[in-house]
């Protein structure tokens, strides 16, 4: 199991690794600071440096379900480091802080609208919810009130429960899609102030001013009662 050092502190922006297995494009280590595709979160890219010096750009990070491992995913046919060798893994921090702003955004798309969220996804630049919604708010109207709790200036802080604990507050799970993460006996809760408190994985700023401005960029209708709202940084 690769110990996922992003969990508890999102900033982190390189670690050194012991290289655990080694894959014909992919490269497992001990620990990380590379977030895996998951949650409507892409996975993190960046570089790999071995102790010659020679490094490896990694092009996305998934996670095995089985054992835990992430699995850095590089150029097939690239010079692979050795099961063994301590490696420098570096994110490229611009696309993974642009991310977190994003996923940190979902989070408040979420006060600003009151339904169940249906379904979502996050990419460089831009994130949607789908929302369990009959009529579409007005698209004036949102982007006010979505730019209004950004600007609250909600901190964020992380804590944890047990999973049955978090079995009895099902109150807390917004997306009818996706559940949170459990299995492993706890499930971290992210919170932003007194505006927002969810189960979730995915990385995020410490201060909702820190998303910055943002614009409604769509509000479409994707079936009898699901909204698609989708979101983009206005600079």
């Amino acid at each position: 199991m690769t110990v996922e050092l992003f969990r508890q502190d999102g900033y982190l922006k390189f670690c050194q690794a012991e290289v655990t297995a080694v894959y014909p494009n992919a490269i497992s280590v001990d620990r990380t600071v590379f977030y895996p595709l998951g949650g409507g979160q892409p996975g993190d890219v960046g570089m790999l440096t071995r102790e010659t010096g020679e490094q490896l750009e990694i092009l996305d990070c998934y996670k095995d379900r089985d054992s835990g491992a992430h699995l850095h995913i590089v150029k097939e046919g690239a010079l692979m480091p050795e099961t063994g060798e301590t490696v420098t893994l570096t994110l490229n921090w611009q696309r993974r802080h642009r991310l977190m702003r994003m996923h940190s955004c979902m989070h408040m798309l979420c006060v600003a609208v009151a339904a169940p969220v249906t379904g979502g996804s996050i990419s460089d630049g831009n994130g949607r919810l789908d929302f369990d919604l009959p009529h579409p708010p007005e698209k004036e109207d949102l982007d006010q009130r979505l730019n209004e709790i950004i600007q609250g200036n909600h901190p964020m802080t992380l804590s944890w429960i047990t999973d049955r604990e978090m079995q009895q507050q099902p109150e807390l799970i917004r997306t009818m899609s996706v559940l949170p993460p459990m299995g492993s006996g706890k499930v971290r809760l992210v919170k932003f102030g007194e505006a927002d408190l969810q189960p979730c994985g995915g990385t995020h700023v410490a201060n909702s001013a820190e998303i910055g401005p943002v614009r409604v960029q769509s509000i479409k209708n994707k079936g009898k009662q699901n909204r698609r709202i989708t979101i983009e940084f206005a600079s």
